[in-house]
């Protein structure tokens, strides 16, 4: 079913926590609602699921480990402990590399951040979305603006400074100078690493139920447009460099995690509803939680579906998610990886993307261009070997 690289043994591990304290009108990530759920079954579940695709599909020390969610912080400090003792246990791990978990603003108590230094997470990634204490009501979100301060403020008296944020923009309601307010308000707190994302209205959510009623109004294209632009010039402007599409960061501080997925490396995907990447092969769990349980309980592997990618999938990859990265695509290491200089394959796609400006062909790399960077779905669609 899935296959490993032998000869590459460089991985990372996602890990899926699905429980949260209230369920936000804009996600579609797989979640529950925490209260009733089988909590601690689903924890054991989870380290019995690593133990067994582990012994079936071996690897040296993990790159980077991330836990997401749902929301990782709405386990109780005994939880935690179990699932991190667990996690460190089975996944071999240096105390210097990349270590990070998901947490709420107002969520994080000091128990459970001793917990999680205790057993080596040494980055948070907490999910601010705005300032506006409007617009998080508007939203579904429970926390407020001050919950934020309070938290970086405990964070700081602990000495724990690896923090990321994540923001949303073009929320419904939104106007630019809110957002601006947000930008100003979320630099000022001057941490090594943001992540802004422009809202996506995914089926199954009620914002999308919302606005099918005709009950929400979203800002429009143009004004979503002077949004990116103004927050990758305020970045630039306060040292955080924007080394892919959505996340910026001080030198150093890029999220190595995140660069797993965008550099196309492989990465075990546990929990429900967790993707992963083994040898050619992607690979999805079961997402209701009793669906993930079941083939566990029988000593099963949880995997719902699979995919092995053919030469031609894995160029596409290659360069959709390459282009990403501001550093863009090396030439060599698409030559190196699949044996067949990429003007081979995509001489003529590159030419064209060149004259419109969308690209630029140049010390090795190819990299999208500022005009590349907000139509960057067309320009990956034209990647595409099989349209």
């Amino acid at each position: 079913m899935i296959e490993t690289n032998k000869g590459n043994n460089k991985i990372s591990a996602y890990i899926h926590i699905p429980f949260c304290e209230h369920i936000c009108y804009y996600c579609d990530f797989n979640k529950v609602f925490l209260e009733g759920q089988p909590v601690d079954e689903y924890i054991q579940a989870l380290l019995k699921e690593i133990d067994l695709t582990k012994s079936r599909f071996p690897s040296q020390e993990m790159e980077t480990i991330y836990i997401g969610g749902g929301t990782p912080t709405s386990l109780s400090a005994k939880q935690l402990a179990v699932l991190l003792e667990g996690v460190r246990t089975l996944l071999p791990f240096n105390a210097k590399n990349e270590f990070t978990v998901e947490a709420n603003p107002g969520d994080l108590t000091q128990e459970k951040l001793h917990v999680m230094k205790e057993y080596g997470v040494n980055r948070l990634s907490m999910g601010v979305q705005t300032f506006d204490n409007q617009l998080l009501k508007k939203i579904g979100r429970k926390h407020t603006a001050e919950d934020v301060y309070d938290t970086m403020k405990f964070l700081e008296k602990e000495n724990f400074s690896n923090v990321s944020i994540d923001l949303i923009y073009a929320l419904p309601g939104q106007t630019l100078e809110g957002f601006r307010d947000t930008l100003k308000r979320a630099i000022e707190l001057d941490l090594p690493h943001y992540s802004l994302y422009s809202l996506i209205l995914e089926n199954k959510t009620m914002f999308m139920n919302w606005v099918r009623q005709g009950r929400l109004q979203l800002p429009d294209q143009e004004v979503e447009a002077q949004m990116f632009e103004e927050t990758i010039i305020a970045m630039e402007k306060g040292g955080r460099r924007q080394y892919e599409v959505s996340n910026f960061a001080l030198p150093g501080k890029e999220s190595q995690h995140n660069l797993v997925y965008w550099d196309n490396d492989h990465y075990y995907g546990f929990g429900a509803g967790a993707s992963g990447y083994l040898g050619h092969t992607r690979y999805r769990n079961h997402g209701p939680i009793q669906h993930y349980l079941t083939p566990l309980r029988n000593g099963q592997l949880p995997v719902v579906e699979s995919e092995k990618l053919t030469i031609d999938n894995q160029m596409e990859e290659q360069l959709f998610l390459g282009l990403r990265k501001k550093k863009g695509v090396s030439k060599q290491q698409f030559e190196d990886k699949f044996g067949i200089p990429i003007e081979q394959v995509y001489g003529e796609v590159i030419l064209t993307l060149v004259k419109r400006g969308l690209l630029t062909d140049r010390a090795g790399y190819l990299q999208l261009t500022e005009q590349g960077l907000f139509v960057g779905n067309d320009v990956f669609e034209e990647f595409l070997i099989d349209k």
